[in-house]
């Protein structure tokens, strides 16, 4: 194959790949649509609301970050509730009162959510025990625990691993 042959080739083929990641490659940034506000305050607590709250679709997102319809649908009516008159509060408690404590991403901690609280506890500490044991059971094994006569066997076997 002459260089040329081989610079064509190794050129078609970067293009190939680049076009290919750039038609599977998801958009960045999710597309808001645009939203009118009386004041910069109500704008800022729609930010706020909008980024605490989980899109109930893609589940690691939130509404801010997300494409999925239903997260569209949640922005405009946290922007129509803004707008009438709720509370922060008042948005909140009607998300959860209509999807769960699952829409939280910060869920309060009650009997339902207890094991979400603590699991990392409960990992860390398990974690830590099985860890002592491990190192401890490792301390207690010592040559002189060995009988004469597997060290000897051992001592023959090294002696024939190395001459060979």
């Amino acid at each position: 194959m002459r260089p040329g042959q081989l610079a064509f080739l190794s050129t078609a083929f970067s293009v190939v790949v680049l076009f290919s990641a750039g038609i599977t490659t998801p958009p960045a940034h999710a597309v808001q649509e645009p939203l009118k506000f009386e004041s910069s305050s109500q704008e800022s607590r729609y930010k706020a609301l909008i980024a605490e709250l989980r899109c109930l679709v893609c589940q690691n997102q939130n509404l801010a970050d997300s494409n999925a319809d239903l997260a569209r649908d949640l922005r405009l009516l946290t922007h129509n509730m803004i707008l009438s008159g709720s509370s922060d509060t008042e948005i909140v408690q009607f998300m959860v009162s209509r999807y769960g404590d699952f829409v939280l991403y910060r869920p309060p901690f009650k009997p339902s959510t207890a094991l979400l609280w603590l699991a990392p506890l409960i990992f860390l500490t398990v974690g830590c025990f099985v860890l002592f044991r491990i190192f401890r059971n490792r301390k207690n094994i010592s040559a002189s625990n060995v009988p004469p006569t597997q060290r000897a066997k051992v001592r023959k076997l090294m002696r024939d691993d190395h001459s060979t």
